[in-house]
């Protein structure tokens, strides 16, 4: 297992910016992919950005390009996901999540490692 933890939540106003911090606690992250997902209340777990870690290629939901940014700090062994211009339906729980083997995935389901997610949650 890989013990992911997130933060950086919080309640922001419309076009704001938030940084949200994925820390793998007690292993590292190389040769892992590392991604973040959402979940808003009565929706599936959506895909929000992806990064290899051997190679630090990217990969972003067509509605988050441009606007967020994924991230790594090597010595902290650390992931971030840069979030601007923030709209009301960004409003989610935002997840981490990792992956040994075989690449970036969109599929929520090819990721055996997440954290306990972070709200946020964005006013009009």
């Amino acid at each position: 297992q890989v013990p992911l933890v997130e933060s950086g939540g919080g309640l922001v106003q419309a076009g704001d910016s938030l940084r949200l911090s994925c820390a793998a606690s007690g292993r590292i992250f190389r040769d892992y992919s590392v991604a973040w997902f959402r979940q808003a209340p009565g929706k599936e777990r959506e895909f929000v950005a992806a990064m290899s870690w051997s190679d630090s290629r990217t990969a972003y939901a067509d509605s988050m390009k441009g606007r967020f940014t994924i991230s790594r700090d090597n010595a902290k062994n650390t992931v971030y996901l840069q979030m601007n211009s923030l709209k009301p339906e960004d409003t989610a729980v935002y997840y981490c999540a990792a992956r040994g083997f075989g690449g970036i995935s969109v599929a929520p389901n090819l990721y055996a490692h997440w954290g306990q997610g972070t709200q946020v949650t964005v006013s009009s």
